[in-house]
């Protein structure tokens, strides 16, 4: 995405470096050489909010991520070349609660409208939790607990990969539950001015959205299947050059950090572009950014990266930088799969052995004609069947009497005991849904008791404004 030239730039006359043949395609001048970059999609300059959203492919993560992949979008690029204006809108929104044109807002208050527009019209029972975070200074901070002052662990497991430890999640009921996750985070993210930004982000921030969705099995209506989805919304400070920004102290530091974590992105973005360097190591335990993004490169998730960019002949060096991390990325190739919980994905693999074996035992037993009921039902009915079987049992020679009545044991035992096995299996079943409804009364009684809490604090606040008490 190529933003307009800014105010300092059109002072400066600066020349505008970028063309766009058009198909996806575009073209920067920089020391007199030309280099042609072929995208999946190239926003010009006029492009508005709603064309970014409409036609950048997020929608298509966001129906992914109710499927149970893992997905992310990502913003790269120079620092001052549109990251957070694209991702969230215009930054004073946060700071006075006040945005009047909402055309302006951004990438990820778009993403929650769809994606609660889309749970509304799903049948599946979904729970929505979300949890927010920033990279500042190479120390993970949980924005969503402030007064927290430690810094956060980021451990490895075998089953969740990189995640950061004792983070704290919410459950988002509603659009303006997820709203309020990414207002208040963006209140506490950690931002500065310098020459190129007055409003620059000054860490990494990571909004994960968590989407659980139990949904009725295709081959079996008494399964039900947890599909654990993630989205994720990384924006990321930007490279930036001393000279200038004009850092100095702390900002420097920040810098400094900024550049290292970065350098480290693209060093893996190089390793995963290159089909013979993609099968050694890549250094994501180089830095804390690269490891809470190496599903999202190189694993089982899916990514779409928007590469912001600045027009500008004064910044044709970065630009071009950014271009090259963005055309080496799209080569990227990775393998999506949908995450499930350890547990149930045993269980579901159990499950479908069971019924293959339950129809490799229906064909045999029909091949050695066992009867498809136990014995005394059979003669409690007069099944005709049954008692033909018995007759033709009888005139059998004594010789074989008894192995007869062992065959015939057998049978009854393993026709009663397949009986019991299916009562089993639907005492098991009616348990699971039981469990499953009350899960879905628990959640919807504790909406209830908040809803009430609510009622009661407007009733509190009414009688004082009527009788001052």
């Amino acid at each position: 995405r190529v933003r307009p030239l800014n105010s300092n730039e059109v002072s400066r006359t600066d020349n505008f470096s970028l063309e766009f043949p058009g198909e996806g395609q575009v073209t920067i001048e920089t020391n007199g050489a030309t280099r042609n970059f072929q995208f999946t999609g190239v926003f010009e300059p006029d492009a508005t909010q709603e064309e970014l959203f409409e036609n950048c492919g997020i929608t298509r993560l966001v129906d992914m991520a109710l499927n149970g992949y893992a997905c992310t979008a990502l913003a790269f690029g120079q620092t001052g070349s549109g990251k957070t204006h694209t991702m969230t809108g215009p930054p004073h929104q946060f700071i006075d609660g006040n945005l009047t044109d909402q055309s302006m807002i951004g990438l990820i208050q778009r993403s929650f409208k769809y994606l609660y527009q889309q749970v509304k019209n799903s049948p599946e029972n979904t729970v929505i939790r979300a949890s927010y975070l920033e990279i500042y200074n190479e120390q993970v901070i949980d924005l969503l607990n402030p007064s927290h002052k430690r810094y956060l662990s980021v451990r490895w497991s075998k089953n969740k990969g990189f995640y950061v430890e004792n983070l704290f999640s919410i459950e988002c009921a509603a659009m303006d539950d997820l709203k309020a996750v990414l207002e208040e985070g963006m209140r506490n993210r950690t931002n500065g001015s310098h020459g190129l930004n007055e409003n620059s982000s000054r860490s990494h921030s990571m909004l994960t959205v968590t989407i659980d969705s139990e949904a009725q099995d295709q081959d079996d209506e008494n399964l039900y299947i947890t599909k654990r989805g993630k989205l994720t919304f990384v924006d990321l400070a930007g490279n930036e050059k001393v000279r200038d920004t004009n850092s100095t102290g702390g900002t420097l530091s920040e810098a400094n950090c900024i550049n290292k974590s970065l350098l480290i992105l693209g060093n893996c973005i190089s390793h995963l572009g290159d089909s013979k360097r993609r099968q050694g190591h890549i250094p994501y335990r180089d830095s804390k950014l690269t490891k809470l993004l190496a599903d999202s490169l190189g694993g089982n998730g899916v990514t779409l990266m928007i590469a912001c960019v600045t027009p500008s002949s004064h910044n044709a060096g970065e630009t071009l930088n950014t271009l090259r991390y963005a055309s080496r990325a799209k080569k990227i190739k990775t393998k999506p799969v949908i995450k499930m919980d350890p547990r149930e994905k045993l269980i579901l693999s159990l499950k479908r052995e069971v019924k293959v074996l339950r129809n490799e035992n229906h064909y045999l037993r029909q091949q050695l004609e066992f009867p498809a009921k136990p014995k005394g039902q059979l003669q409690k009915e007069n099944d005709e069947k049954f008692m033909t079987f018995m007759k033709e049992q009888e005139r059998k020679d004594i010789l074989y009497i008894t192995e007869s009545g062992l065959y015939e044991m057998l049978q009854e035992y393993m026709v009663e005991n397949e009986a019991l096995r299916t009562e089993n299996s639907d005492h098991h079943s009616t348990k699971d849904r039981i469990r499953r409804e009350q899960q879905g009364l628990y959640r919807e009684n504790e909406k209830l008791m908040k809803r009430v809490e609510e009622l009661e604090r407007y009733i509190q606040v009414f009688f004082f404004a009527l009788f001052g008490i």
